[in-house]
């Protein structure tokens, strides 16, 4: 027997992805885990019947041959009631997934970097011409519009726009989409908002903007996720988290929201053990320090993605550097024979006084002065940077001061170079391993 399921806690893209696979996989039953979100759970109490769904203990597992997993391919995040199924050594396993990170080993494995995992599932219905309906094409269109923030996260792909119009072409409603897309705002989450806006710590990392909230609750609350989501519109910040602890649990929820596209929420929180997307993601965690937690999230943020690598990592070095009493030509002739386009200036104690760049030389009016020293032609106008800065920070001093490298120091000294190609090759993913 054919089974498809998704992970618990499961939220439109889920369900979306589980039904939308039922198309793919018509021979294999939808199960769907007990627990659901709650806009989830109101959309279900109007449309389950529609969709044919199984629970977890209506499936005889012991008759399982085939498991098709979506949107997540963990075993930690299945029911657990299906966790038996990861014994099983026979077992074949078909992964469909927008997450990075998992450890459900698959014969056939779909991974993709785009904001919904119903997406790919669309573009795969397209492909082999399925026929849907247009409950479907709703269902369908939720799912992509509530984990790609109506196509406004960061993590949004043409891919995840181009399978809206396909579902909109086929007749997806948008006022049901409105209605379970409202998530449910009352007096718990209102006071919660309030008292995180009213506590929220403000701080700056790497050159972005941060916001910390410790919250305790009694006891469950739902769509903390919506309220992480307006706190950090409402802070304006780049990346907002908070942590909030169960106490009757001893527990810790960790929720993060990122607008930018150097952040990626979803890394950070498969460090603690959870998961998620580059804009938004979650970890629970028991047992901990909520003060020793938030200290461990801001440790991974400062060592997030992109910023997890220093300019130590991608800088040019040993560094070529010119004496500022060096003649102009000598200079000019060294560029050639290195094939640069600059190189710092150093006095006689390697102390950095100066940059030289191709552009210098245009200030060279007579050939006479080709004779003069370095030091009289070069830009003493020094932008400088740490060698333990992200990759982003010297690309945004570039930006700004119209510059195409940028000493790297150490202690007052220059350790090496980083320039426009050093950048390049490591924002286009041709760092080498």
């Amino acid at each position: 027997m054919k089974i498809i399921t998704t992970h618990k806690s499961s939220d439109f893209d889920a369900l979306a992805s589980l039904v939308a696979a039922t198309l793919i996989y018509p021979d294999a039953k939808p199960v769907l885990p007990g627990t659901v979100n709650a806009n989830l759970k109101n959309f279900l109490a109007i449309h389950k019947d529609l969709f044919n769904l199984w629970e977890p203990n209506e499936v005889n597992l012991d008759t399982v041959d085939t498991l098709i997993c979506v949107d997540t391919h963990s075993w930690s995040r299945l029911d657990q009631r299906l966790s038996v199924l990861s014994e099983k050594s026979d077992l074949e396993v078909i992964v469909w997934d927008h997450h990075e990170e998992g450890d459900i080993e698959a014969r056939e494995l779909h991974l993709a970097q785009i904001g919904s995992t119903a997406t790919m599932l669309v573009q795969q219905i397209e492909k082999e011409r399925k026929r849907i309906t247009p409950i479907q094409a709703t269902l369908f269109l939720i799912g992509i519009y509530e984990d790609t923030g109506h196509l406004t996260y960061p993590s949004t792909r043409p891919e995840d726009a181009y399978a809206a119009g396909f579902l909109l072409d086929r007749k997806a409603d948008l006022n049901i989409l409105g209605t379970f897309l409202q998530p449910a705002y009352g007096k718990k989450q209102k006071d919660i908002l309030f008292n995180m806006i009213q506590e929220g710590e403000r701080s700056e990392f790497n050159g972005f903007s941060l916001s910390v909230s410790r919250v305790e609750l009694d006891g469950r609350v739902e769509n903390l996720a919506m309220v992480m989501q307006m706190y950090r519109e409402l802070m304006n910040v780049d990346v907002a988290i908070g942590i909030f602890r169960d106490v009757p649990k001893d527990n810790c929820m960790v929720i993060g929201r990122s607008g930018v596209d150097d952040i990626n929420i979803g890394v950070l929180m498969r460090s603690l053990g959870g998961g998620g997307h580059p804009g938004a993601g979650s970890a629970l965690v028991k047992g901990a320090n909520p003060d020793a937690l938030l200290e461990t999230v801001l440790e991974l943020l400062k060592g997030n993605q992109y910023s997890s690598v220093m300019l130590s990592d991608i800088m040019s070095y040993p560094v070529i550097t010119v004496n500022a009493n060096t003649p102009v030509g000598d200079v000019a002739m060294m560029l050639r024979e290195i094939g640069c386009t600059g190189m710092p200036v150093v006095d006689d104690n390697e102390n950095l006084v100066g940059v030289v760049s191709r552009r210098d030389f245009r200030k060279v009016k007579k050939s006479a002065q080709m004779q003069s020293p370095i030091k009289a032609i070069m830009s003493r106008t020094i932008i400088t940077i740490d060698y333990d800065k992200s990759a982003f920070e010297a690309a945004r001093l570039m930006i700004r001061h119209d510059i195409g490298r940028i000493p790297v120091m150490k202690e007052g000294k220059i350790i090496g170079i980083i320039t426009r190609s050093d950048a390049m090759m490591y924002f286009y993913d041709l760092l080498p391993d």
